[in-house]
């Protein structure tokens, strides 16, 4: 008992490193002693639910020292990982979200001959502990908005190209069929107009915020990049975006 008290007041850096998937959370925690050396000393799983955010919580705060804050590290994993990132922006706790580019490739360097949830989970945390990861900034409710709506736009046109290239096929035939083939026209003008409704939608939310108008001109002007490149880039990138624009 003794030992244990005194690694925690030597204790210079907490982390919980998270590995997300779609219905649960692998988890380990780490810290940073006085001596720089590493040690992960506490794993385990739970729902990626309210639930199980609340239980891993409790877990957390049994294990580590009041007086020195935990921070926690994940990778951005799609969208499976953002309840649990706004729950803790909820709760007031320290958070980073780092691409998984960078967890792969640091990975790497640490030879893991077998990569698993466990083994990701200790490389995420050994991450934190090792680097001045920035906090994870909340997306505004406008840039969630861009994002939702310039992936259904992706969706629409990816669909749409697939249908006309359909069409173009059945239109080659020796005795296409004529009520087919205008099914076929039907559902690119449904898509179209799909398309059209979402580009009305996005151009409603540009117009009403001065600040992003601002930001869609300037990443516009970039020889090159037209304005829903800019506005994808925004919609994607936003809070990163937000540290390095003038």
């Amino acid at each position: 008992m003794l030992t244990i008290n005194i690694r925690t007041m030597n204790t210079l850096k907490q982390v919980l490193g998270v590995d997300v998937a779609q219905k649960e959370l692998v988890v380990t925690l780490g810290r940073l002693l006085a001596d720089l050396s590493i040690e992960l000393y506490a794993y385990k799983v739970f729902s990626n639910t309210e639930k199980g955010f609340s239980s891993l919580l409790t877990w957390v705060q049994k294990l580590t020292n009041p007086d020195t804050e935990v921070r926690f590290v994940m990778e951005a994993t799609g969208v499976y990982h953002q309840k649990f990132a706004y729950f803790l922006d909820d709760h007031g706790y320290a958070l980073s979200i780092v691409l998984p580019n960078k967890i792969s490739n640091y990975i790497r360097t640490l030879e893991v001959k077998t990569i698993t949830d466990k083994s990701c989970s200790e490389a995420i945390a050994r991450f934190g502990l090792e680097r001045k990861l920035d906090n994870w900034r909340r997306p505004k409710k406008t840039y969630k908005s861009l994002q939702q709506l310039t992936r259904e736009r992706d969706q629409v046109v990816s669909e749409r190209s697939a249908v006309k290239n359909q069409l173009h096929a059945e239109s080659q035939e020796a005795e296409p069929h004529e009520r087919s083939l205008e099914r076929l026209k039907e559902r690119i003008r449904f898509l179209s107009s799909q398309e059209k409704e979402i580009k009305e939608d996005v151009d409603q939310i540009i117009k009403r915020d001065v600040v992003l108008k601002k930001e869609v001109e300037i990443i516009s002007s970039i020889p090159g990049v037209g304005e829903l490149t800019a506005i994808i880039i925004l919609a994607e990138t936003y809070p990163a975006y937000q540290l390095h624009i003038c």
